[in-house]
């Protein structure tokens, strides 16, 4: 069906619920979850640990099926990867270590038929906007984990998609580099201005980067409530806004959290 991509959502996740069962047993990851992401909105969901965000990100991107409920992107049913439209980022970094930097960004495109003249111009694009071009010769082992992190993302843009999922993408690294990487990915989205669906523990990066939050129960997963950020950008990371929206996190989650301790 048509959608209007000025009014009507980019992305639209109805009653979704995934039950898994193994040797008799029956775990229910989510249940009956809904809501809606517009055009070019960072969105981050956030939640205990096994409470069912990485399985809302996979059913989002067609990777895993839900057990009922749908969701939609531009009006169609996800029933299946869409590569052209979404591309996914992950904690650690699935870049090919035999392969260097360019090369890793060139994969999407290669994967995709693209001329190789027109695929040199984005993959220098792409690894200039990550801040690697002096570095696109060289091999993952090379690099720092912020430097591979950095490639996984050169990679997702050069990808071209209007949909980036990120699933907990910095939590591998140290705090300095994953602040470091925060600020950077909130530059990139403003110059490219894709929508993105992050994944993370942090509540500090939930209220630096997004423009609304999923906030996701205890297991069964459910929506607990969904904040809208409504916070000037750029935004000071350690600045009042950010530690006030931070708190406010805190709150919703600390009675699930501390008492799975």
């Amino acid at each position: 069906m048509p959608v209007d991509l000025v009014n009507d959502p980019l992305i639209s996740v109805r009653n979704v619920s995934k039950v898994y069962e193994s040797s008799g047993a029956r775990f229910v990851a989510l249940e009956d979850v809904s809501f809606d992401i517009m055009d070019r909105e960072f969105t981050v969901i956030i939640g205990p640990s096994g409470c069912g965000k990485s399985t809302l990100l996979g059913i989002m991107g067609g990777l895993i099926a839900p057990t009922s409920g749908e969701v939609y992107v531009e009006g169609r049913k996800v029933e299946k990867p869409l590569p052209r439209l979404i591309s996914v980022m992950f904690q650690n970094a699935s870049v090919f270590p035999w392969r260097t930097v360019r090369k890793n960004v060139a994969f999407p495109l290669e994967v995709a038929g693209s001329p190789a003249a027109g695929r040199r111009e984005v993959e220098t694009r792409e690894i200039k906007r990550v801040g690697l071009s002096s570095f696109e010769g060289k091999f993952p082992e090379q690099l720092s984990g912020g430097m591979v992190q950095r490639v996984a993302l050169a990679r997702a843009l050069a990808q071209g998609t209007r949909i980036i999922l990120m699933d907990e993408p910095f939590g591998a690294l140290d705090e300095q580099t994953r602040l470091s990487l925060s600020l950077e990915l909130t530059r990139l989205w403003q110059e490219t201005r894709n929508t993105i669906v992050f994944v993370t523990h942090s509540l500090q990066e939930a209220a630096f980067l997004a423009d609304q939050i999923i906030v996701i129960s205890r297991r069964p997963g459910k929506i607990k409530r969904i904040v809208n950020v409504d916070v000037r950008r750029p935004r000071d990371l350690t600045g009042e806004d950010v530690n006030r929206t931070r708190a406010l996190l805190w709150e919703m989650i600390a009675p699930e959290a501390l008492s799975m301790i």
